[in-house]
């Protein structure tokens, strides 16, 4: 899996998750099953990580910008 086709699979895995309580509460707990039961199939430990770790970072950065989004609104900024 080459470095673009990481990122897709992050972006794409990322909004998935982020859309879906219960594969968020998963993501949460076991997030390497999360992963691997979206993408049905079993990946090596090395590309599992880096999705993995892709995945929480993207979802991590999602919460962030949405906090400072409600920051701005409460400063009457938009």
């Amino acid at each position: 899996m080459d470095a673009l086709d990481v990122k897709g699979k992050i972006e794409a895995l990322g909004g998935k998750i982020k859309g879906d309580e219960a594969l968020l509460a998963k993501s949460k707990s076991d997030p390497g099953k999360a992963v691997e039961g979206l993408l049905g199939a079993e990946l090596p430990d090395d590309v599992l990580r880096k999705l993995v770790s892709g995945v929480k970072a993207k979802l991590d950065l999602d919460q962030i910008g949405g906090a400072l989004g409600s920051l701005g609104g409460l400063l009457g900024k938009k």
